[in-house]
């Protein structure tokens, strides 16, 4: 599907092509999927197994970590880099409808099972690990629209500079 995929636009493919590709028939494929939907909806969350799996091994063994260490996300963002086709087609692509929510709940799910802030955050923790998760997504969709241009190293510094600072007073540049 992913070959397919570099060359063709996702509703031109076909089952019978991606069967063709497979070296299997399309018996086979229906044995397994109802729809190449459903397929890549698979492939998208094999992905994201493997990310959230990067994602709790960069905390794995420790008491606490700190957002300011960036070298805490470098893998995160080393594992995206080396998957550009997949998250490209995941967070920026329509073909699957839902697949950055799909994207921000797996990584929710980690912060909420896995990870909690230390005391003295006044508000509902839920809505925190919202708004980091779909901050993160909007780093990533920035760091795709870019084409990747900036490194994973350089993307975790940036991650944790928008963890540790308030961006401040805004200035209204239109003043009419």
């Amino acid at each position: 599907m992913l070959e397919l995929l570099k060359e063709e636009e996702f509703k031109e493919i076909s089952i019978t092509k991606i069967a063709e590709v497979a070296h299997c028939n399309r018996v086979t494929f229906y044995s397994h999927y109802e729809n190449s939907t459903q397929l890549l909806a698979d492939i998208f969350h094999d992905y994201l197994d493997e990310l959230a799996q990067y994602y709790k091994e960069s905390f794995k063994g420790k008491k606490t970590f700190s957002l300011a260490d960036s070298t805490q996300s470098i893998p995160i963002f080393e594992f995206v880099f080396n998957n550009q086709f997949v998250f490209s087609l995941m967070l920026m692509g329509e073909v699957i409808p839902g697949s950055q929510n799909i994207f921000c709940e797996t990584i929710s799910a980690i912060s909420r099972n896995d990870l909690e802030l230390k005391d003295g955050v006044w508000f509902d923790i839920e809505a925190v690990n919202y708004y980091e998760t779909y901050a993160f997504l909007g780093l990533f969709i920035y760091w795709i629209q870019e084409g990747f241009k900036s490194s994973p190293e350089e993307m975790a510094k940036r991650l944790s500079y928008l963890y540790t600072t308030t961006l401040g007073e805004i200035i209204v540049k239109n003043k009419e």
